[in-house]
């Protein structure tokens, strides 16, 4: 898939991604990770949060992307992220068209709206599949 994507099979990821983040039901989410990403796929968070920045800067620490690895880190990931921002009321979704950036590799714009429909944060993923079209490495830019 990674190597022939159409727009529709793009259009399809993003769907697809987009869910993941939203999913309420904790085994409907977990399939939905297992069937988008590699066994051993990473996300890099590559602008970690206010907090977390903070506390690295008192230690005088250079600020270094947050990495995930592996199925189970990835499920406690998008389960942390839908208990902080989507229980209390907001959404993910996808912004624009997905880029084909490369062979394999593809950007994705989206925003965090809240119920009122006001966009309350947005990021762009930098994503690169293997050939079965899981994510193997997923770049992810907030703000």
């Amino acid at each position: 898939m990674s190597n022939d994507l159409t727009d529709h099979d793009l259009t399809a990821f993003a769907e697809r991604y987009v869910a993941m983040w939203n999913e309420a039901d904790n085994e409907l989410r977990r399939k939905r990770i297992h069937e988008l990403w590699a066994a051993d796929g990473m996300q890099l968070l590559i602008d970690p949060p206010q907090a977390m920045r903070e506390a690295l800067a008192e230690l005088a620490f250079p600020i270094p992307p947050v990495a995930v690895r592996g199925l189970d880190a990835v499920e406690r990931r998008v389960t942390r992220a839908y208990e902080m921002f989507v229980a209390p009321g907001h959404r993910f979704a996808a912004r624009g068209a997905v880029a084909r950036l490369s062979t394999g590799l593809i950007g994705l714009g989206w925003d965090m709206v809240g119920a009122d429909g006001a966009v309350a944060g947005a990021g762009y993923d930098v994503i690169a599949l293997d050939e079965q079209g899981r994510i193997r490495l997923d770049s992810q830019y907030i703000g």
